[in-house]
């Protein structure tokens, strides 16, 4: 099978730093961490959006995260947690290799949490 241009150069496509894998997927530490333990939770293959994933990647991917949010409590003990895949340019997806990013959030981190992920929507957090 012959790698698609994209990925000959993405940098997803080729685990490095790897703190977990499986067959289908590995996780790796994000490289502009937001937090403390922020991972990265990447499948081997290269493919753009979440939903083109197949079944047994996504079953892998999310077989991971489960390991790294273990992981992370064990080293961070973090109050909590977001969770986030971007899928597509208009949700903001830079890189066009599914990556899911579990963040661990600490008390205090920012002034006002409510709302979580819904703040990527200007108006629609802290309680809107």
């Amino acid at each position: 099978m012959t790698a698609s241009p994209e990925a000959a150069v993405c940098e997803l496509c080729t685990p490095e730093n790897v703190v977990l894998e499986n067959e289908l997927a590995y996780v790796r530490h994000d490289n502009n961490s937001l937090s403390r333990g922020h991972l990265l939770i990447i499948p081997k293959r290269h493919v753009a959006s979440f939903f083109d994933m197949t079944t047994e990647e996504q079953s892998s991917v999310l077989g991971l995260l489960n390991q790294a949010q273990r992981l992370v409590q064990n080293d961070h003990s973090p109050d909590g947690y977001n969770i986030g895949v971007n899928v597509g340019k208009a949700a903001g997806q830079s890189r066009m290799h599914v990556h899911v990013h579990l963040i661990p959030r600490y008390a205090g981190d920012v002034a006002d949490p409510r709302g979580g992920i819904r703040c990527v929507l200007a108006g629609r957090g802290q309680g809107a």
